[in-house]
């Protein structure tokens, strides 16, 4: 959990200090206060762009020095990201002091978030599924982060090696697709086992107020052959389509509605931020139990169109992940029925006591 977070020039805040004393902290205010940008924040201490996946330099507050900073203590361990003035584009990560890759942080905090911009997630791209599965994966995998990195340069390399007027060294492409190969089968085997246990969590849960979801990865397969065979063979086709065709960033995952047998691009909106929360709190128990951990939780509006009694189901399950929970609202009654909770006012960028 965090026992401390620290912001400074992010977004709308100049400086915030938020010091959790319950599993549950609750963040209210009107709209545009400045509520997102605090889980946002959260957001930034694990690999990756944070919850909106936005360019660093927009993050910087305007009119402040040009930089931004984040930083928590977790588990007596000090973790901090952000940028310098002179390199708005450039995340740095501090772990305990010392200088780390981004990568790094999935080490010390594993951090998963529902936002509403997260409610048509399974009507559009595969992008956006596959950006949510890796997330999962990254809590039972710290080092799923580190060969997506690998992977992902070794393709942009090979691509534009392709891409050149004359032949490129085929002794280098060669090189490329070895890379792509070995951390290609890690991603795979990764977000393979991931999806499995999922699966089996969700299989073993008592009915409950939320929908059902069945869990599958599709798109491309290794089909019995070697990745770096697939793309030594298809260099011809991914030069002429401009990127590659095969791999595992073509792999989408597919969620259906159990009880009503629908694809979830097919069910309505409420049906699938339903799904989403069925994942995410099958999720949150299963890290707690495969790295006694569990997941610190965003969860950014969520609680608006749930019905009182969805509302407490929802508080309860949640409860019972056993870990740290931050939430977002305009309204402070929306959080009634939880307990212990931290409760802070969020107003033109300042944090308030309730």
């Amino acid at each position: 959990m965090l026992s401390r977070l620290t912001v400074s020039d992010f977004r709308n805040h100049e400086d915030a200090l938020i010091v959790p004393t319950h599993p549950f902290l609750v963040l209210t205010g009107e709209n545009g206060a400045g509520k997102t940008n605090i889980l946002e924040a959260v957001s930034l201490l694990t690999p990756g762009r944070g919850l909106r996946g936005a360019p660093l330099r927009e993050m910087a507050r305007q009119g402040g020095g040009g930089g931004f900073g984040v930083a928590a203590q977790v588990n007596e361990v000090t973790i901090g990201t952000g940028t310098l003035p002179s390199a708005p584009d450039r995340r740095a990560v501090r772990i305990g002091g010392t200088q780390s890759a981004a990568t790094a942080l999935a080490e010390h905090l594993s951090v998963l978030w529902l936002t509403p911009a997260m409610d048509r997630l399974f009507a559009e791209s595969p992008g956006g599924r596959r950006r949510f599965l890796d997330r999962l994966t990254l809590a039972l995998h710290p080092g799923h982060a580190t060969h997506s990195a690998r992977y992902e340069a070794a393709m942009r390399s090979r691509n534009a090696l392709l891409a050149q007027a004359h032949a490129p060294d085929p002794a280098w492409l060669s090189a490329l697709e070895s890379q792509m190969e070995i951390h290609g089968e890690a991603l795979g085997a990764a977000r393979t086992e991931t999806v499995a246990a999922l699966t089996e969590v969700l299989a073993a849960e008592s009915e409950s107020p939320f929908a059902r979801p069945l869990l599958a990865l599709e798109g491309w397969a290794p089909n019995g052959s070697p990745l770096n065979q697939q793309l030594r063979e298809g260099r011809r086709r991914d030069a002429a389509a401009g990127r590659a065709l095969s791999g595992p960033h073509r792999v989408d995952l597919q969620v259906t509605h159990i009880a009503t047998d629908q694809p979830a691009a097919l069910c309505s909106t409420g049906e699938q931020k339903a799904l989403l929360l069925s994942i995410i709190l099958a999720h949150a128990a299963l890290v707690a139990i495969r790295t006694g951990h569990p997941p610190v939780l965003l969860l950014d509006e969520v609680a608006a169109h749930l019905d009182p009694s969805r509302r407490l189901a929802l508080f309860d399950r949640l409860s019972a992940t056993g870990g740290q929970v931050w939430m977002t609202g305009t309204e402070a009654a929306l959080f009634d029925g939880i307990d212990n909770a931290t409760r802070l006012h969020v107003e033109a960028g300042r944090i308030l006591p309730r």
